[in-house]
This record gives C-alpha cells, structure tokens and sequence, in this order.
C-alpha cells in the first residue's frame, strides 16, 4: 500500500475525532483539542519558539493512519526536559543549537505515545514517522530531535534507532484499592497521617472552602478569575505566562468533562485555583495561583483536593506536574520519566552520551534515596 506522509502547520488540518482515534484518547494533554486551543490561541509561534510541524501520514483512501505531534523549536522554553547547558556548549563552540525538533505537548510535562498509529495501522509506519521526522531536520538544518516524556515502549523503541536515552524523576501517587482519603491515610505512617490531618484541619479552620468546576459547571468569570491567578505565579517567579484565557475556556468547551479546576474559596470570594487535566485513568496537576497566602493552602488546593477527586472518581494515578520532593511525606513516590534525544554533531552526541550515563547513574541513586523516605507502613511496600 501506498502511504502519503505530509507536514502540517496548523493541526486544525485534521479533523479531531480522526487524530484522537491514535490511541491519544486517554491522553488530554495530546488529544486534537489541546493542541488545536494551543494553536488558535496565542500560545505558541515565533514569540514563544513552538512551530508547529507535525507529521501525518494518510492511507490511499484519504484516512488518517500515523502521526506525531512535532514542533520546530528556537529555544529550549517550556519543554521541561532540560537542555539549556547543551545549548550553552553548541555557542562556545560557535555552533548553532537552534532550530531544534521536539516532539512533545508544550508546556506539559506529562508521559504519553508520540509514535502515533490507528489501531489496524500496521507497526512499520513507526518507521515512516521516525525516517519524516529525520528528513524534516536535516532539510532545516536542525542540530538535534529530542522526543520528551516518552512512554516506556516507545523510549526503548527509539533507543534501538541510535536515540540517547534520558532519565528524569517526577513523583506520582498510585491508588492501592482504597475507596475514601481515610483508607488512603491509614496506609500512612503515623507521623505523616498525623502531618497531613494537621495541615487539612488548618485550611478547614482558616474558613477555606472548595468548589470542583470542570466545562459544564465553570463560568466565564470562573475561568478569568483563574487567568487571573495563573498569570500571577509567573509573575511572582519571573516567568512567561503563555497560556491564554481563550486557550483555557477553549478546553472547558471542546473537553468540559477533562478539566478540573479546584477553586479555593474564603468569604465567598476566590483565593486560589489549581487547574487539572482528567485522563481516563490518571489526573494530571497543571498549574495554580492564589491571592492570599493561608498556611497549607498550596497542599490542600493542589495535592489533597486532587487526591480526594480521584478517590470518588475511581481514578488510579495522580501525576502533579513537575519536581516536588515536599511531594513524597504526601503520598507520592519517585517514577522515573523519559525522553530520547538525537544529535546531528558526532562529537557533541558522544559528549552528551557520556554526560547521560552518569546523569542515569546519580538520578538512580536519587530516586532510591527518595523511596528510602516513603511516607507508608512497610506492609504497604511489600
């Protein structure tokens, strides 16, 4: 059979229901409707570094039957998989690091497929997509390809097509069987049950109350209110806040029943957000903001509000975005995530290989001393 493989600048190009048919369903932050309110509303382009070039490839018949979300980058901003130093070494050496490719969601670091297939597409159009994306950065005279946050079979897949591997750490809770937070706390050791009641019964006494929006019940002014403080977490840590109140009341339309947006209360008026994404089985913690500083509010807003959510909803995973270690005396353990990277540069790529090996080897001894603090009874390890 004859494949057309093409390149698209705008995923709009594709209808959604066709794109989410590749196995990204389960997956928000890769499904047609993210990235498309990402596209059509001022979150990416030249300003922020993300072209979109995503490869897609048709059967004879016109069908939709691989892909892979991809951009051409000229920065390294939102990708949370950190090569700044590398780039730091091209310029020394009077090379030039960018453009780059990456294929990835912007701005969310969160595992899930890049290697896109229709359920009776057959495998060696992984092949196809990986050979496209090769020849897309040569013809821009790319210095690398890096695919961020891959799943474990597709990082081994890539490893096996002369990919560096990369290891990273998030922490992530898993849901052992219990049905309510106090089954979930009796898990706990003593000294970190009794933290978090503690740092609940604060909030409870404070006055904070909480309400669970997602896109039937949020309103507009819901949502500005959150733009709001969203915007002023970048502002107090100094960073760019890329993400549009179009882009998000986009999502709380086109995806009502996959966000979540906890909305902290106190007096009848908004002091804090946290913002999720719900997958089938796993939540995913976005982002926060609040106006008003109470103690163990962060915790409460974004970790045990999340928890109960998932509790009621049958959920298995919570995964909160990234680093933390406060993370772990709350119930969420070292996973190691991963990214696969390319270098046109021979001499770079066997100085990166060697900087990863030993990368590898002080992020495993990092998540085994992370688990050495877990916050469970031992007879939950065994």
């Amino acid at each position: 059979m004859q494949w057309q493989a093409s390149i698209l600048d705008d995923i709009g190009a594709v209808v959604a229901d066709a794109w989410n048919a590749l196995g990204v369903a389960a997956y928000p932050h890769l499904r047609h409707e993210f990235l498309h309110a990402l596209e059509a509303h001022g979150c990416l382009g030249e300003r922020f570094g993300w072209l979109p070039r995503h490869i897609v490839i048709h059967d004879t018949e016109g069908r939709l039957v691989a892909a892979c979300p991809l951009y051409l980058k000229s920065n390294s901003y939102g990708e949370f998989v950190f090569d700044w130093s590398w780039a730091d070494a091209y310029a020394r050496n009077g090379l030039e690091y960018y453009p780059k490719l990456v294929s990835a969601s912007p701005y969310t670091p969160a595992t899930g497929p890049k290697l896109l297939l229709a359920p009776d597409a057959p495998i060696e159009l992984r092949e196809l997509l990986l050979d496209r994306v090769m020849a897309l950065a040569l013809e821009n005279d790319c210095s690398s390809i890096h695919w961020l946050f891959t799943t474990d079979e597709e990082t081994a897949h890539l490893e096996n097509h002369r990919y560096l591997r990369r290891m990273g750490c998030q922490f992530h809770w898993e849901n052992r069987g219990w049905n309510d937070f106090d089954a979930f706390l009796g898990s706990l050791t003593h000294g970190k049950r009794k933290n978090i009641r503690r740092e609940r019964r604060r909030t409870r006494e404070a006055g904070i109350t909480f309400r669970w929006l997602d896109g039937h019940t949020a309103s507009a002014e819901d949502w500005a209110d959150f733009h709001l403080l969203y915007q002023s977490t970048f502002d107090r840590k100094g960073g760019i806040p890329t993400l549009s109140l179009d882009f998000f009341e986009a999502l709380a339309h086109q995806l009502p029943d996959q966000v979540l947006l906890v909305q902290a209360r106190h007096q009848g008026r908004p002091v804090a957000a946290a913002f999720n994404l719900v997958g089938e089985q796993t939540l995913y913690g976005r982002h926060w903001g609040c106006r008003e500083r109470f103690h163990s509010l962060h915790f409460e807003t974004c970790y045990y509000q999340g928890l109960e959510f998932c509790l009621q909803r049958g959920l298995r995973r919570f995964e909160p975005g990234a680093q933390g270690e406060h993370k772990v005396s709350r119930g969420f353990l070292p996973t190691p995530t991963w990214s696969a990277h390319w270098l046109g540069d021979a001499r770079f790529s066997r100085a990166v290989q060697q900087f990863l090996q030993h990368e590898r080897e002080g992020m495993q001894d990092y998540l085994t001393e992370m688990r050495s603090h877990s916050p469970y009874r031992q007879t939950m390890e065994k």
